[in-house]
């Protein structure tokens, strides 16, 4: 079974993709949290965490659920993680394994994948250009078409990260900040003469964080991960993240890209 989470697509289409690969069924994060997340593994059943990095950490979500799960018989099966990033993951393996660690797991295989960029809520935060776009994602699937054989045949010790020039710094310095007092959706704004009413916001919302009030969108202050989803989908730019999004660009995964 793979595990994961995504807000974008990028994790969704990496997810996707090894689960045809090995066979493994998908399961999406915020949907099991909605569950027992009570689980047993099949005899010689792989099992998977794929999720995008998040203030080069894993996100919150990621870490919530795996606190909260519980498998019967996790020793002795094959684990693996792969991420998604814009460029380098920091320490941010190094923490998912202590959390696998409680749950008697440990994740024989890690892995980072760089996708176009879809955090634009910082200054000097970007989407990717369409040329850097799409070598990215021709660069990621040959990747995973690399990595899917390696889980297959249960590869131990594979380690294939990009943690970048201060890791220690970017995960426990930067990234505890960032996920510490930046993962709010307070500063998400509306405007209304703008926007269509077409409620895709609250559709795209993985964690289903918006709903719809008089046509406009209403964000519920209770599980928001930041992804920033409903701002680039949608498709009047009339949603911003406070006043830093306002002129940048937007960007979610979409299969023609692949």
């Amino acid at each position: 079974m793979i595990f994961y989470f995504s807000g974008t697509g990028n994790t969704r289409w990496i997810a996707s993709q090894l689960a045809e690969l090995t066979g493994e069924k998908l399961l999406f994060i915020p949907d099991e949290l909605q569950g027992e997340m009570h689980y047993h593994l099949d005899e010689n059943e792989r099992i998977g965490f794929c999720f995008p990095i998040h203030g080069w950490q894993p996100p919150h979500i990621v870490r919530d659920f795996i606190r909260g799960m519980a498998i019967d018989n996790a020793q002795g099966h094959y684990c693996y993680c792969v991420c998604s990033c814009g460029d380098s993951i920091g320490l941010a393996m190094n923490l998912l394994q202590r959390y696998l660690a409680k749950k008697d797991l440990h994740a024989d295989a890690v892995v980072s994948i760089q996708m176009p960029e879809s955090y634009v809520a910082l200054p000097g935060m970007y989407t990717d250009t369409p040329e850097n776009e799409k070598r990215k994602i021709d660069n990621a699937a040959l990747k995973i078409k690399d990595i899917a054989p390696r889980i297959i045949n249960r590869e131990v010790g594979v380690t294939d990260i990009i943690k970048g020039h201060i890791p220690w710094i970017l995960t426990h310095i930067v990234g505890a900040f960032f996920n510490g007092k930046m993962i709010t959706d307070k500063p998400f704004r509306v405007d209304a003469d703008k926007c269509v009413h077409c409620g895709v916001c609250a559709g795209s919302c993985p964690t289903k964080n918006i709903v719809m009030s008089y046509g406009l969108p209403v964000w519920q202050h209770q599980s928001c991960t930041a992804c920033l989803a409903c701002y680039h989908h949608c498709p009047v730019h009339a949603i911003n993240y406070g006043s830093t999004t306002k002129k940048r660009g937007q960007y979610y995964f979409k299969e023609k890209q692949a």
